[in-house]
């Protein structure tokens, strides 16, 4: 429960962080501009950025050593792209929390990547507070009050 406010501090997405856990988050994306936005909104909620990649198979080899809370995984990229690496990432963990990044106009791979098992979707250009609403509810941070 929340209480009074005492302590309660907001970060720079507006969100109140007054829960102490630290999530691990992995990053994939092939734009370093985004992992930038993402790696800041993820560090405002006091978290920790457990590893970067830049395509799929990046991605299941860092899933597979650090063992994130979360993904963030970029549905278009060079080489393996999103929803191949999704996919393998849920044979090998069928519990992993992974929320798609994508562009407008990309509703086919987004539904793909739901019906494979995505966990939720997140579209560039982003919304911090959006975002920061998304990850926190999937990592089951409770919201208080003026957290969207």
């Amino acid at each position: 429960m929340s209480g009074t406010g005492d302590g309660e501090q907001a970060n720079a997405s507006g969100v109140p962080t007054e829960d102490p856990v630290s999530h691990a988050v992995l990053i994939v994306d092939d734009a370093d501009f985004t992992r930038d936005i993402l790696r800041g909104i993820v560090q405002d909620l006091g978290w920790t950025v457990a590893g970067e990649a830049t395509d799929g198979a990046q991605a299941i080899d860092l899933y597979r050593q650090l063992a994130p809370d979360l993904v963030l995984l970029d549905i278009t990229m060079p080489g393996m792209d999103g929803n191949e690496a999704l996919a393998a990432i849920l044979a090998r963990d069928p519990e992993a929390r992974v929320v798609m990044i994508t562009a407008l106009g990309q509703k086919e791979q987004v539904l793909a990547a739901i019906k494979l098992g995505a966990r939720d979707f997140i579209i560039k250009p982003f919304d911090a507070e959006r975002v920061a609403a998304t990850l926190t509810r999937l990592l089951g941070v409770p919201e208080t009050a003026g957290a969207c």
